[in-house]
C-alpha cells in the first residue's frame, strides 16, 4: 500500500495540472481546485489517527538506489502525524484565505504551483525515513519557499528577502548533508530507524560530535535560530498567505522536526543538550526583545515567530536530557519538556496562523501595517479584533487560551532543569528560568502592542490608504477556525495529548516505550505552583512595561545599526561581491590563450599531483609490442607538423599542417586495421579543414603575436608538463592492468548481437541506451531552436501590429 507515498506526490502531480486548468478556465479562481488537494490529504491522514494513537506505524519502501542504501522509504508514526496534519490542515485554511486575499490580476497559476511544490516538499521531509531522500525534499522546501517569497518579484525587498532566505537555509542544508554522510560512514545506513537502533555503538566515534553539529546547523538555519534568524523578517515581504503558511506551521518547523526526529540519535549527549537548549533559550529572548521595537505589524510577528521557535527548540533540548542515563524518575520529568514542546508546536501554529491572517486583513482593508498609523479599528473591524485578541492573548500565555497551557508547561520544564544536577550545569541552570521569564515578559508586551495599539486608541482615517472596513466572510473564515481551535484546545487539551502527542512521544523516546506513560494529564489549574507565580509576574511586569513603553523604548537606539547581524550580513555579502569581481577581472582577460593556460594548469596540478602523491606514475614496458618502421615514420611526421605549426607565418600554412596531424591519425587507424575509424577520421578532418579555410578567409590579416621571452618560456613549460602528464598517464594505464580488457567481451559481437561490424554493434546494441539519450538531446535542442524561431516571429508580428 503506497498511501503515504501518494500523500507526498499528490501535491506535485496537482502542481503539474494547475497551469493547464488556469489557462483553460480563467474565469474561475484556480484556488478552489487547489483547495481540494490539502483538504483530501488532511482527511486521509486524519483517518490514521486511531491506529497511530494505538501505537501502530506504517512503513513502505520503494527501491531507488539500493546499491548505496538510498531508497524511497516512507514512515508514518506519531511524530510525522502531527506535522502532516499541520501541513495539510493549515495548508487548507491558508489556501481558503488566499482565494479571497489575492486578486485575480495576480499570477495565481504560478502562486499555487509554488505553494503545492512547497507542500509536497514539506510532506516529503516529515515522511522520509531515508536521510538522503529527506535532504532532497529539504532543499526543495528552500527552493519553493524562495519562489513564494519572491512572488512579488517587482519589489526589491521581495527579491532581497528571497535571496537571503535561500542563501542561509541552503548553506545550512549543505552542512546538514555532510552530517548525514558522516552518520552513514559510522553506521553504514541512511535509514533513521536503523541508525537509532545501532547509534549506541558509535557515540565515541570521532565523527559523532562533528556530525551532530553539522546536522544542527541545518536545523538552526531552517528554523531561524540565533544567529541565523535574520532571514525570517525579510521573508515577510511574501504575500500574507505565504507568511501564514511558511512561518507559522511549515518551513520554520522543519528544523524543529529534524531535532525531534534525531533526538534518539544524539539526545543524552552533553553537546546536544547544551547547544539545543541554550541556542533555543537565547533565540527566545532575542526574538521577543526585538519584536517590541518593530513598528510594522508583520515584522513584529516575524520576530515573535523567531522567539516562539526558540521556545520550542529549547524545550526539545531540555527533553533530550532524559536519554542521558536511561529510564528513571528524573528522566520521566525531563520528558515533560518534550511533551510541552510538541504541545506548544501545535498551539503556535493555531494562534500564529490566525494572527498572520489578521495582519493580512488589516493590510488588505486599510492599506498599511504601520502601527504608528493605526488605532481605533475595534469598532470598524469587530470580528478581526476578536480574532486578534484571541491570538495575541494566547501568544502572551493568558487563559482561557491554549498558549497558557503550554507556556505553564514551559516554565515548569525550565524550573526542573535548574533544580536537577545534570551535565554539571551548575549556575547555568539558574540562568535558564530567569531568561525564560524575561523573554515571556517581552512576549506579553508585544502581544499587547498588537491588540491595543492597533484596535484601541484614536482612529486616524487621514493616515490610512483606504477606508477601514470589516473583511468579507470568506476572508474571515480561515482565521476564525484557527481562533476557535485556540479556545477549544484550552478546554479539551487532552484530546490532543492522548491522540496526537502521546504517540509522538513514543517516537522521540523509543527506548522508553512501554516503561511509563509519557503523556501527563493537562489541566489549566495546578494550584499555587512556581510556574503560576512566574505567569502572574509576567502579567504584572509586562503590563507596567507596556504602560511606560514610550519611556524605555529609546534603549533600542543605543545599539549602533552597523553592529546588527543584518548589517554584518550585508557587509559580508558586499565584500564577497567585491572579491568575486576582483577575481573575475583577474582571470577573465578576454584572451583564449589565458583560459587555456588556466585549464591546463589545473589539469597538471590535479592529475599530475594525484599521480605524484599516490605513486601512480609507475609503468612496465616489457610486455609492449615493438614499434615498426611505419609507426615511427608517422610519429616523426606528426611531430614535425606539430612543431612546424608554431613557426607558421600564415593561416593557410597552419591549417594545412593541422590537417597533416588529422590525416596521420587516420593512417594510424588504417595500420591498426580499423577502417571504420579511419574513414570517420578522414571525413571529419576533411570537413573541419574546409570549414577552417572558409572561416579564416573572412578574418582580418593575421599578425604574429609578439610575446615576451618570459611569456614564451611559461607557455613552453606548460606545454611540456601537459605532454609529460598525458604520456605518463598513457604508459601507467598500459602498464598497470588491474582487470582483463573489456574489449574481449566485444569480440563476441557476432554471437551476442548477430552483427558482423563490431563498431556498429557497439553503437546499436551495447550502447543503445547512450545513443538513445544522444538522440533525445538533439531532439530537445531542435525543439529549443524551433521555439526560439517561433517566439522571434511572434515578437516581430506584434511589433508590426503596434506600429
Amino acid at each position: 500500500m503506497y498511501t503515504i507515498a501518494m500523500v507526498i506526490f499528490i501535491p506535485f502531480l496537482a502542481a503539474l495540472f494547475i497551469p493547464f486548468i488556469y489557462k483553460k478556465i480563467p474565469t474561475i479562481n484556480i484556488g478552489w481546485f487547489v483547495l481540494l488537494v490539502p483538504l483530501i490529504l488532511f482527511i486521509g491522514l486524519a483517518s490514521y489517527i486511531p491506529n497511530v494513537a494505538s501505537g501502530k506505524t506504517y512503513i513502505k519502501t520503494l527501491e531507488w538506489i539500493p546499491t548505496y542504501g538510498i531508497n524511497f522509504t516512507t514512515y508514518l508514526d506519531g511524530l510525522s502525524m502531527i506535522f502532516g496534519l499541520l501541513i495539510t490542515g493549515v495548508g487548507t485554511l491558508v489556501i481558503l484565505y488566499s482565494i479571497y486575499y489575492l486578486s485575480n490580476r495576480e499570477s495565481l497559476g504560478h502562486f499555487y504551483v509554488y505553494l503545492l511544490m512547497f507542500m509536497g516538499s514539506m510532506l516529503g521531509v516529515i515522511f522520509s525515513d531515508n536521510l538522503m531522500v529527506l535532504y532532497v525534499f529539504w532543499e526543495l522546501t528552500s527552493i519553493s519557499s524562495f519562489l513564494l517569497i519572491a512572488f512579488w518579484s517587482h519589489r526589491k525587498q521581495s527579491r532581497y528577502g528571497a535571496q537571503k532566505s535561500l542563501l542561509i537555509t541552503v548553506s545550512g542544508g549543505v552542512a546538514m548533508l555532510a552530517g548525514f554522510i558522516m552518520l552513514y560512514a559510522m553506521t553504514e545506513s541512511f535509514s533513521v530507524r536503523e541508525i537509532i537502533a545501532v547509534i549506541g555503538q558509535y557515540t565515541d566515534h570521532p565523527l559523532f560530535i562533528l556530525a551532530m553539529i553539522l546536522v544542527l546547523l541545518g536545523a538552526f538555519t531552517k528554523s531561524a535560530q540565533f544567529p541565523f534568524h535574520i532571514w525570517l523578517p525579510d521573508a515577510m515581504e511574501a504575500p500574507t498567505p505565504v507568511s501564514a503558511y511558511l512561518h507559522s506551521a511549515t518551513m520554520v518547523k522543519a528544523g524543529i522536526y529534524l531535532v525531534a526526529r534525531l533526538t534518539p540519535v544524539f539526545g543524552g549527549e552533553a553537546t546536544w543538550f547544551y547547544t539545543v537548549s541554550f541556542v533555543g533559550i537565547f533565540t527566545l529572548f532575542w526574538g521577543a526583545f526585538n519584536a517590541v521595537r518593530q513598528t510594522d505589524l508583520k515584522a513584529l510577528l516575524a520576530y515573535s515567530t523567531i522567539s516562539q521557535l526558540g521556545l520550542i527548540m529549547s524545550l526539545f533540548g531540555f527533553g533530550s536530557a532524559a536519554l542521558n542515563s536511561g529510564y528513571s524518575a528524573d528522566s520521566v520529568i525531563f520528558t515533560q519538556a518534550t511533551f510541552a514542546a510538541l504541545f506548544h508546536l501545535i498551539n503556535h501554529s493555531t494562534f500564529k496562523g490566525a494572527l498572520f491572517m489578521v495582519i493580512g486583513i488589516i493590510d488588505h482593508n486599510v492599506g498599511t501595517r504601520d502601527i504608528r498609523r493605526l488605532g481605533g479599528l475595534m469598532a470598524l473591524m469587530p470580528v478581526t479584533f476578536t480574532i486578534a485578541l484571541i491570538g495575541s492573548f494566547s501568544m502572551a500565555g493568558l487563559p482561557p487560551f491554549n498558549g497558557f497551557l503550554s507556556k505553564e508547561m514551559f516554565f515548569e520544564a525550565a524550573l526542573n532543569i535548574s533544580t536537577l544536577n545534570l551535565f554539571d550545569i551548575g549556575t547555568w541552570g539558574t540562568f535558564i528560568p530567569v531568561v525564560a521569564w524575561i523573554a515571556s515578559v517581552f512576549t506579553f508586551v508585544y502581544s499587547m502592542i498588537i491588540v491595543f495599539q492597533t484596535f484601541f486608541g484614536k482612529h486616524q482615517p487621514q493616515r490610512l490608504d483606504r477606508k477601514a472596513h470589516e473583511a468579507s466572510p470568506g476572508m474571515l473564515t480561515a482565521p476564525s477556525i484557527l481562533a476557535v481551535l485556540v479556545v477549544g484546545i484550552f478546554f479539551f487539551p487532552n484530546v490532543i495529548g492522548n491522540y496526537l502527542i502521546r504517540p509522538a512521544m513514543s517516537a522521540v523516546y523509543p527506548s522508553f516505550a512501554g516503561k511509563a506513560d509519557l503523556t501527563p494529564h493537562i489541566t489549566a489549574w495546578h494550584g499555587p505552583t512556581p510556574a503560576l507565580f512566574m505567569t502572574i509576574g509576567v502579567i504584572i511586569i509586562g503590563a507596567l512595561l507596556y504602560i511606560f513603553l514610550r519611556y524605555w523604548r529609546p534603549i533600542y537606539g543605543l545599539l549602533p545599526v552597523r553592529w546588527s547581524l543584518d548589517s554584518m550580513y550585508n557587509a559580508t555579502l558586499m565584500q564577497m561581491e567585491k572579491l568575486s569581481t576582483l577575481l573575475t577581472r583577474l582571470y577573465m582577460t578576454g584572451y583564449l590563450r589565458d583560459y587555456l593556460a588556466y585549464i591546463l594548469l589545473f589539469f597538471i596540478a590535479a592529475v599530475g599531483g594525484t599521480l605524484l602523491l599516490l605513486g601512480g606514475y609507475s609503468f612496465n614496458l616489457s610486455d609492449d609490442g615493438p614499434i615498426s618502421i611505419y609507426e615511427l615514420i608517422l610519429i616523426i611526421v606528426m611531430m614535425a607538423a606539430a612543431i612546424a605549426i608554431l613557426f607558421a607565418k600564415s593561416r593557410m600554412t597552419a591549417i594545412l599542417l593541422n590537417g597533416v596531424l588529422g590525416y596521420s591519425i587516420a593512417l594510424f587507424f588504417v595500420y591498426f586495421r580499423a577502417p571504420d575509424l579511419a574513414l570517420t577520421q578522414i571525413v571529419v578532418e576533411t570537413v573541419t579543414t574546409a570549414l577552417f579555410l572558409l572561416c579564416f578567409h573572412f578574418l582580418p590579416e593575421w599578425t604574429k603575436e609578439k610575446s615576451s621571452r618570459k611569456s614564451k618560456i611559461t607557455k613552453g613549460i606548460i606545454a611540456l608538463l601537459v605532454g609529460t602528464v598525458v604520456t605518463i598517464i598513457a604508459l601507467a594505464v598500459q602498464g598497470n592492468k588491474m582487470f582483463d580488457s573489456i574489449s574481449v567481451y566485444f569480440e563476441d559481437a557476432y554471437e551476442l548481437t548477430g552483427g558482423k561490424n563490431i563498431v556498429n554493434t557497439i553503437l546499436g546494441d551495447f550502447r543503445a541506451f547512450d545513443t538513445m539519450l544522444e538522440v533525445v538531446v538533439l531532439f530537445i535542442a531542435g525543439i529549443g531552436v524551433f521555439t526560439l524561431i517561433k517566439l522571434k516571429a511572434k515578437k516581430e508580428d506584434n511589433d508590426v501590429e503596434n506600429q
